[in-house]
């Protein structure tokens, strides 16, 4: 059970962490608005992740998970930038 909780708080965390950064850092980077960024991130991000899996309550899943997170995140925060970029088209 705990495992799970470990998996599920990775794959937020993860989710979270992208969108904020991408959000933030990345708004001025066009990189991101690429259709294979979230998939270079997330596929980066378990590689990075999978070392901890030394560790006794993270297991491969769980570096999958805050992977795929991070590539959702990522996602989500280029979304988020194209929509602010229309928003303020539109008022001006």
């Amino acid at each position: 059970m705990l495992q799970l909780l470990v998996t599920l708080v990775a794959g937020v965390a993860g989710y979270f962490l992208a969108r904020n950064f991408v959000r933030r850092r990345l708004r001025f980077v066009d990189t991101v608005h690429s259709p294979f960024a979230p998939l270079i991130v997330g596929t980066a991000a378990t590689l990075v992740a999978w070392p901890a899996v030394l560790l006794p309550l993270v297991t491969l899943s769980t570096a999958v998970v805050f992977g795929i997170g991070t590539g959702l995140g990522t996602a989500s925060g280029s979304r988020a930038i194209r929509h602010q970029e229309n928003r303020r088209q539109l008022t001006s």
